[in-house]
C-alpha cells in the first residue's frame, strides 16, 4: 500500500485598508489658583507640560498612570496609557508558515495546526479571510468541507477550524485574548469537533480595535483507500482587512 505523505504550506499576507476622518479635537485648560500661586495646565491627567519649563529645560511631570489598556461600552472604546498614538496601526505575526501533517491514512485521521496573531489599534476592527485550494497531488484535490461537520476517517474530507478540539484528536486551542484583545472566530468555524473549509469565507473578526488576539487554526485531512498515493501539497493566503 502507498503510504500518503503532506507537506502543507501555508502563506499569510496582511492587508490594510484605511480611512481616515477629520476630527476636531478640544482641549479644555485646567487652572489652578490661590492669591499667591497659580497653575495653568492643558492635561487633566500625569502628562501635563505647561508651565513645566523654561527657557533652557523641559521637564514632563508624572505621576504615573493611573490606568493603561481598554476598556470599552457598546457605543464608546478609551486606549489609556502613556503618551499613546493616534495613528491607526494593524500587525500581523505567524509562528510558522508551514503545518506539517502526518502520512495520510483510511483508518486514521490527520490534523496540523498553525498559529497567527493580530493587534490593531484605534480603528473600527478587522475581518480575517482565508483563501486557497485544498492539499492535491498532481490532478487529485482532497474534497473540501463547503458544509461544518465532523471527522470521519473512510471519506476524503479537508476541513479547518479555530478552536480547541478533542475529536478525532486533541488538537488546536481556542482564541487567546489575554492582551486586551477582542477577536473572535466567525460562526462556521467557531464549534469544537466540527470543520469546514469553503475558499475566501472571514474566519476570525474583531468589532472594534483591539489589542493582541492569537489563534490557532486546526486542519484535518480524512481520505480514502482508493485516494492516490504521493505528497500532497496547498497554499493558502490569509488575508487581514483593518475596518478603518
Amino acid at each position: 500500500m502507498l503510504k500518503r505523505k503532506t507537506g502543507f504550506v501555508v502563506y499569510f499576507f496582511a492587508v490594510a485598508i484605511c480611512v481616515f476622518l477629520s476630527v476636531n479635537i478640544v482641549t479644555a485648560e485646567s487652572i489652578l489658583k490661590s492669591t499667591n500661586y497659580q497653575l495653568d495646565e492643558t492635561t487633566a491627567g500625569s502628562g501635563g507640560l505647561e508651565q513645566s519649563s523654561s527657557n533652557n529645560y523641559t521637564v514632563s511631570g508624572a505621576t504615573g498612570d493611573l490606568s493603561v489598556g481598554e476598556s470599552s461600552s457598546g457605543n464608546y472604546q478609551i486606549q489609556a496609557g502613556s503618551k499613546t498614538t493616534n495613528d491607526p496601526t494593524l500587525s500581523f505575526n505567524f509562528d510558522n508558515p508551514s503545518a506539517n501533517f502526518t502520512d495520510f491514512s483510511p483508518t486514521n485521521a490527520s490534523t496540523a495546526t498553525a498559529t497567527f496573531s493580530i493587534s490593531n489599534y484605534t480603528s473600527y476592527g478587522y475581518i480575517v479571510q482565508l483563501f486557497g485550494n485544498p492539499p492535491s497531488n498532481g490532478n487529485h484535490t482532497i474534497s473540501a468541507m463547503s458544509t461544518t461537520a465532523s471527522s470521519q476517517v473512510g471519506i476524503e474530507q479537508f476541513g479547518i477550524n479555530l478552536v480547541a478540539n478533542t475529536s478525532p484528536t486533541s488538537v488546536g486551542a481556542n482564541p487567546n485574548n489575554g492582551q486586551f484583545g477582542f477577536g473572535s472566530i466567525t460562526t462556521n468555524y467557531s464549534t469544537s469537533n466540527k470543520y469546514r473549509y469553503v475558499s475566501g469565507e472571514t474566519i476570525a473578526q474583531a468589532p472594534k480595535s483591539s489589542g493582541i488576539t492569537v489563534y490557532t487554526i486546526s486542519y484535518l485531512v480524512n481520505v480514502a483507500s482508493i485516494t492516490p498515493g504521493g505528497k500532497y501539497t496547498s497554499n493558502q493566503t490569509l488575508i487581514i482587512t483593518g475596518t478603518y
